[in-house]
């Protein structure tokens, strides 16, 4: 792929850096095949003063000989000075390239960052000099640092205690692809899904552009999550671990922290987190929901009428949802298993929860299509305190118009119908709100459904607002 889908936020900040008068010190981080070097290479044009790329699982020395390797590609008289025996010494020899330039911005790229940090190294005391002695004191600098280890970069880098403390002038975490930049994506591919295709494929390995890029655009969706998820050499097969160690120092406590949330749909409290994940109580905890949460693999959301202590966390990340649902449980053997499957109850829960979750991913667009993208709202989930009604609603928006919409989201392969026993439920369902919430607003029931509704006397007297998938693509 050599067109940037997306990204214009990202873009803009980033031609912004390129004008200011002063220097910057930018740290861009994110899920691993997200995008981020990709982004990066396209927002300069490949045009750096100097550029390389750690390597995993070397040495010292190795990644040394890697910097001196990568400085006499901008410097050819670097070849008669010596590999750098320290990090202090590499960035005093990147100091004089970078002083013997003319150009008007001076580009660094240190694309994965955390593995140069490799033990004992010095790295991180030599970073912080060269930034805070030399180019933080000059206006024509532009320091690019890129890692997928998430965990390094929020703990070491972006949130420093000591001397890179608030020295980064620009966090940009590169999020997922929206379903409207998928839909561009596959399309500048060729693909002809629809967007039921789309959404089909986003619950499984939600907006991820190098899972996208493995998608064979001459078969259908389901064909290709069976090729990719439980083929034998399937690349979305073995993921899973790769995924979660390449991001995280000691893994095991995040994979088990994910685990756990997904066999809780609405999501876990701290405390039945730490019991259920069988994790020690104290500050190591906190510092993983915090790097799963920086990394959107789960979200921390507050139940409506509730307060902070009683938060939920709930698992967000399509492709780790559907591989502990349904990869990691499949034989080797195993044969178009996801086609010969559809529309089994457990694909038909599965699909309705992940379709739930794609809203929940894109409720901008969800107050757009409402016509109150001007309206300040709070948007927050509810669960009724009476566990005997089994109550819960998964997307409650409190508008300052003195309006809620209460949301319900469906996924099914033709126009959704509100029965007998569904209107009654959902009457139930708001007469409880109400009833828990002493809320004097105006209850707006809101179905998104993948066609929309059929009409029928339970819709006319219920539903105030009815919205297709297509507006999850604006």
């Amino acid at each position: 792929m050599d067109k940037l889908i997306g990204r214009k936020k990202e873009l803009d900040l980033l031609n912004q850096i390129k004008d200011t008068n002063s220097s910057s010190f930018v740290a861009v981080y994110g899920r691993r095949r997200v995008g981020k070097t990709f982004l990066i290479r396209q927002a300069f044009d490949n045009k750096f003063e100097f550029y390389m790329t750690g390597m995993s699982n070397v040495n010292l020395s190795q990644q040394l000989a890697n910097f001196y390797a990568a400085l006499i590609k901008y410097d050819s008289s670097a070849n008669k000075k010596k590999t750098p025996a320290d990090w202090f010494t590499a960035f005093q020899q990147l100091s004089v390239l970078l002083e013997s330039s003319k150009r008007k911005k001076k580009i660094i790229f240190l694309d994965e960052l955390p593995w140069l940090d490799t033990a004992q190294s010095d790295f991180v005391p030599a970073l912080e000099h060269f930034w805070n002695s030399w180019a933080s004191a000059r206006n024509d600098v532009v320091l690019i640092v890129c890692g997928s280890a998430a965990g390094w970069m929020i703990n070491k880098l972006i949130n420093n205690k000591g001397g890179l403390h608030n020295r980064v002038t620009h966090r940009l975490r590169l999020e997922p692809f929206t379903l409207k930049e998928c839909e561009e994506f596959l399309k500048y591919r060729t693909a002809t899904f629809d967007r039921y295709q789309i959404i089909q494929l986003y619950m499984v390995m939600g907006g991820i552009p190098f899972y996208l890029e493995q998608v064979n655009v001459a078969q259908s969706a389901a064909q290709n999550i069976d090729r990719l998820c439980f083929e034998k050499d399937g690349m979305l097969r073995s993921e899973f671990d790769n995924l979660y160690q390449s991001l995280f120092d000691n893994a095991e406590k995040h994979i088990a922290i994910i685990e756990t949330l997904s066999k809780k749909a609405k999501g876990l409290t701290r405390g039945e987190l730490i019991k259920g994940a069988k994790l020690p109580t104290g500050g190591s905890v906190t510092r993983i929901l915090k790097e799963l949460e920086e990394s959107d693999f789960i979200r921390k959301y507050i139940s409506y009428g509730k307060k902070e202590r009683n938060s939920l966390y709930q698992l967000t990340d399509f492709y780790s949802l559907f591989y502990l649902k349904f990869i990691r449980k499949a034989g080797v053997l195993d044969e178009n298993s996801w086609i010969n499957g559809l529309d089994s109850p457990e694909q038909r829960s599965w699909s309705g929860y992940a379709y739930e979750q794609v809203c929940l991913a894109h409720i901008k667009e969800i107050k757009k299509a409402l016509g109150i993208s001007g309206v300040q709202t709070a948007t927050s989930s509810w669960i009724s305190a009476n566990t005997d009604a089994g109550a819960q609603i998964d997307l409650v928006i409190d508008r300052r118009d003195q309006v809620i919409n209460i949301c319900e989201m469906k996924f099914s392969i033709n126009n959704f119908t509100i029965d007998k026993k569904y209107a009654e439920q959902l009457r139930n369902k708001i007469g409880i709100f109400k009833e828990e919430t002493k809320t004097r607003k105006a209850i707006f029931l809101t179905m998104i459904t993948t066609f929309g509704l059929n009409k029928n006397s339970y819709s006319d007297s219920l539903v105030q607002n009815s919205l297709k998938m297509d507006v999850l693509f604006e």
